[in-house]
């Protein structure tokens, strides 16, 4: 049987911290009286932290000393990490676990490409991490996707080329990030906002039984 790549992101398609995140940029917002709205989350998705401080205090006219900014970004990192703290196994998005089952039986190279800094802890939680062979995250790239750096020191970390690669992204800075290193891209969620993807699915559960055959065949 012929060999893919097979590299997941993890917020959106793993599990949905999402909304964990949304609320401790809300309650950072709301310290600097600055109001914050599903609208205004909806802009920082795939968004690094710094980047993602830096819009809010722009949305609220504020400024803040290097300190004071660095101080905010930490703080915003313990409200999420206190709320992630409750992940347990029920988190992990539907079909995504008997994905990976299937992917092992047949020996598929498995590896995590996440602009989280909080990868590792988020899937011991989920009881997932040995899954994956390789987990490159925002502890391991400098570059933010729409750059392929994630996806690109994956497959090399698994020996496998980038053409021979797949990969399941959420975002569309995601979906371009595996375009422009030349792998294919499947899209989870919203046809409309990830037409740049190759193939896309509401979730894992809406994709054929054996999707992944068609896959290695292709």
């Amino acid at each position: 049987m012929s060999k893919k790549a097979f590299i997941f992101d993890l917020d959106g398609v793993i599990v949905d911290t999402a909304k964990f995140h949304f609320i401790a940029w809300q309650r950072l917002a709301a310290s600097l009286g600055i109001n914050f709205t599903e609208h205004e989350n909806e802009q920082l998705k795939g968004v690094s932290r710094v980047d993602s401080l830096k819009k809010i205090l722009e949305w609220g006219n504020e400024e803040l000393s290097p300190a004071d900014f660095q101080l905010k970004m930490n703080q915003k990192n313990e409200e999420y990490l206190d709320l992630i703290e409750s992940l347990d196994t029920t988190d992990i998005l539907p079909g995504v676990q008997d994905f990976l089952i299937a992917l092992r039986s047949k020996n598929q190279p498995i590896a995590l490409g996440s602009a989280s800094k909080n990868a590792r802890p988020i899937l011991e939680k989920l009881q997932i991490i040995d899954f994956f062979e390789v987990i490159v995250d925002g502890t391991n790239v400098t570059k933010a996707k729409p750059d392929p750096e994630v996806f690109l020191s994956a497959c090399q970390q698994l020996h496998m080329p980038a053409h021979k690669s797949i990969v399941f992204e959420d975002s569309v800075a995601g979906v371009q990030a595996a375009n422009n290193a030349g792998m294919l891209s499947i899209g989870l969620g919203d046809a409309n906002t990830l037409h740049e993807a190759s193939v896309v699915f509401e979730s894992f559960t809406d994709m054929p039984q054996d999707y992944i055959n068609t896959l290695l065949q292709q």
